[in-house]
């Protein structure tokens, strides 16, 4: 738990350097062209198919005639964009985070790295395309589950503690390999893996929670379409900083553990004479 507590201060620390805020904005500004470009182009026919479906759905029947009935069938034109931009978010925190690691968190690593541990010998277990196939991995799968959970989100307590377990699996998949991927070789990593699993999880856990918090701002009204252009580069800027936060605690954590793990095995190691 020390060491848990101690990788999370410094991780908040970190957050201040400037290169780390610099890094941040690179995320923003390729998901932002990205967004918009989008946007401008699928906005409108992605609301058209999205009515089409909840108006074929024989569940909601009874849902819209009661709004007709009782005068409020213009809520539809307000419900409509937000529920298309609720349904959108997982898909731009997954881009998000693949961004951030492949740009991000190989300059976190590298940053902690040479701050705290110049003296750990990097063995280079992992190279940039196992760490990239690593990464789509485990966001197919974590895609994958998004889709059979998405039922379940109709149930309001599912719907808020599925996404951040989603979240929290990814990230503890991705930035744990990523920290380790330079450090550790291949038997260092599966070790530290498995000896820290539950640390790891519960990391990721909070790095989810954590992630999935500025959602709730998303939902907050019919305020947030007209503020669309502002708000939507300021959430992907909050959700770098969170998944920068997450590779700087991955990093201090792993590299702190692989530093001792090295240490004790240098104790117990026999003496050859």
């Amino acid at each position: 738990m020390s060491l848990l507590l101690d990788s999370c201060w410094r991780a908040l620390a970190y957050c201040l350097h400037p290169r780390v805020v610099l890094l941040s904005l690179l995320p923003v500004l390729l998901m932002a062209a990205g967004v918009f470009a989008l946007g401008y182009y699928l906005w409108y026919p992605a609301q058209a198919e999205l009515g089409a479906w909840l108006e074929s759905w024989a569940l909601l029947a009874p849902l819209h005639a009661w709004l007709e009935h009782s005068g409020l069938s213009q809520l539809g034109s307000v419900f409509l964009p937000l529920l298309l931009l609720v349904l959108i978010t997982p898909l731009l925190v997954l881009l998000a985070l693949l961004l951030v690691g492949l740009f991000m968190t190989p300059a976190m690593v590298k940053l902690v790295a040479q701050r705290r541990f110049a003296h750990l010998e990097p063995k280079r277990g992992a190279g940039l395309l196992d760490s990239l196939a690593w990464s789509l991995g485990s966001t197919l799968l974590a895609l994958l589950m998004l889709l059979a959970s998405l039922p379940l989100w109709l149930l309001p307590p599912l719907a808020l503690l599925l996404p951040p377990l989603v979240w929290g699996w990814l990230s503890y998949r991705v930035f744990a390999f990523d920290a380790l991927a330079d450090h550790a070789d291949r038997a260092e990593r599966v070790q530290l893996l498995a000896q820290h699993r539950s640390s790891l999880w519960l990391m990721g856990l909070i790095c989810g929670l954590l992630g999935a918090a500025p959602s709730l701002l998303w939902a907050s009204g019919a305020m947030f379409i007209a503020m669309a252009p502002l708000l939507v580069p300021l959430a992907v800027w909050v959700y770098a900083l969170v998944f920068a936060f997450s590779s700087l605690w991955f990093a201090h954590y792993l590299l702190a553990a692989l530093a001792r793990l090295r240490a004790q095995s240098t104790v117990t190691s026999p003496v050859i004479e």
